[in-house]
């Protein structure tokens, strides 16, 4: 195979227009469907290997039959373009902590399909890739923050600028894609995540992406205003749904399972929400809508031994206004954390709800100030929350199995029942009568993770390279898909 090392500010393969047709794209390895021990593993793309480093000034093209590894920052530049095809596989170069970036005024075209997902993960061997092996990917856009002056700089030593007046503000597409192995911590508090997204704005798309074994959050949001439906947050470090700086957007479906050995110094939870990091009321709140979300945590029941740092399934602090309805979290040592008075002022007032969710399996399941009776409020009538003792009473086939989740309700789960979208915050959300991310159907056969299975040559194979890299998670009759073997 030929490798090249390619500067972005000298070029690469320009395109004038921003659809494009997918010729001949060489078959890779992840994208095998069939569950047979004996059949061979796909080849991966038999194109050139380029080396992407610098700026991206201009429009440019990322094709599925090349190889293409990230080298230390990689900033998409405003006015350009970076279109990536479907079944395209980018690497993270460990030693220089490749990073993408998006900058303000640029965008991201990030198109996969449910049979050829886009895939950004470590450059490291098969066998050896591990969390924060790469940076990850950073969305920078121009809608409103809360942070004084209006803008801020994303951490982990990017330089990297977000934030501005326009809510309506597009940075590009992002749909079946992976990112995987990623986040990295440059110093305390200055880590990349997984996917971070600073100010972006409500016309950009995200929909089916699976971050897994991030070094740092799956997911966070500095303010903006974009939606996003369809995430799943595997086994990562620290939080998996992280909001501040007045994040506005409202996130539909979404699941996160987590590692019951692997938590982050920081103290690890399900959702985390500041106002900002201090606490104050600037504007825009932080008031992000939350529908349809499965928190499965690292306590399968209370006999689980789990690293000490894991704390909470929701922990909304620091003035956040953010909003949780017909939702499940299950599995954490607690379950809903309204932390300090202004936060709690926020739930007395109805800037925070938590509305027709169920708290499941946490050892204490409400927690609050003694000033503050989270109980009445939990239970207040028509909020339409309850509490149960264990995870099993969820009646989920095996949710907390790495191996082989079942996320689906069974017959007689509460989960299937007892969701509302009367609330004037769900409005544009998809209405469905089931509460958590899933109902009697797995959305992820038409998502990133879909039912897709990996073609591998023997059992024992599966065995040995994908519990340390991923798994196969069979829902039902449907495959849930996490790995990473793309050579």
């Amino acid at each position: 195979m030929n490798t090249k090392s390619l500067n972005m500010n000298k070029g690469t393969k320009w395109f004038r227009k921003l659809t494009f047709a997918v010729i001949a794209i060489a078959a890779i390895s992840v994208t095998g469907c069939k569950e047979d021990d004996d059949d061979p593993i796909d080849p991966g793309p038999t194109g050139t290997t380029i080396e992407l480093t610098g700026d991206i000034t201009t429009n440019a093209l990322l094709t599925a039959n090349n190889k293409y590894i990230l080298k230390g920052f990689v900033y998409i530049k405003a006015g350009a373009v970076l279109a990536i095809e479907p079944g395209t596989i980018i690497k993270g170069d460990k030693a220089t902590k490749g990073t993408l970036i998006v900058e303000r005024g640029a965008q991201i075209l990030a198109v996969g399909t449910s049979t050829k997902p886009i895939v950004f993960t470590s450059n490291q061997p098969a066998g050896s890739r591990s969390y924060g092996d790469w940076g990850g990917i950073i969305i920078c856009g121009r809608a409103p923050i809360n942070l004084p002056g209006g803008e801020g700089t994303v951490e982990g030593g990017t330089n990297a600028l977000y934030g501005g007046t326009d809510p309506s503000d597009n940075s590009g597409k992002m749909k079946f894609v992976r990112i995987e192995f990623c986040g990295i911590a440059f110093q305390p508090n200055q880590e990349i995540n997984g996917l971070t997204m600073g100010g972006v704005g409500s016309t950009t798309e995200l929909a089916n992406i699976q971050v897994s074994y991030s070094g740092d959050d799956s997911y966070e949001w500095f303010g903006g205003s974009v939606n996003a439906s369809n995430l799943v947050a595997f086994r990562g470090w620290d939080d998996d749904f992280d909001t501040d700086n007045g994040f506005t957007g409202k996130i539909q479906f979404a699941v996160a399972l987590r590692d019951k050995d692997i938590a982050d110094q920081s103290g690890s939870n399900g959702f985390e929400s500041d106002n900002d990091g201090q606490g104050t009321t600037a504007t825009p709140n932080t008031k992000t809508i939350f529908s349809n979300v499965s928190i499965f945590g690292p306590m399968a029941d209370a006999g689980t031994v789990i690293n000490g740092q894991f704390k909470r399934a929701a922990h909304l602090r620091r003035s956040t206004q953010t909003s949780i309805y017909n939702s499940v979290i299950a599995g954490f040592p607690t379950g809903l954390f309204i932390d300090g008075s202004s936060t709690e002022s926020n739930a007395a007032a109805g800037d925070l709800q938590f509305r027709n969710s169920i708290v499941a399996g946490c050892t204490l399941p409400l927690s609050a100030s003694v000033s503050f009776d989270i109980q009445a409020w939990f239970d207040t009538p028509g909020y339409g929350n309850s509490v149960l003792a264990n995870s099993s009473d969820i009646q989920c086939g095996y949710p907390f199995n790495l191996d082989a989740p079942n996320f689906l309700p069974q017959i007689g789960s509460p989960l299937l029942s007892g969701a509302d979208f009367s609330n004037s915050n769900l409005q544009g959300l998809t209405q469905v009568t089931y509460r958590g991310a899933f109902g009697t159907t797995n959305w992820t056969q038409d998502g990133v993770t879909s039912t897709l299975r990996t073609q591998l040559i023997n059992r024992s194979f599966w065995l040995i390279e994908f519990k340390i890299e991923s798994g196969c998670i069979h829902i039902g009759t449907a495959a849930f898909i996490f790995y990473s073997l793309v050579g």
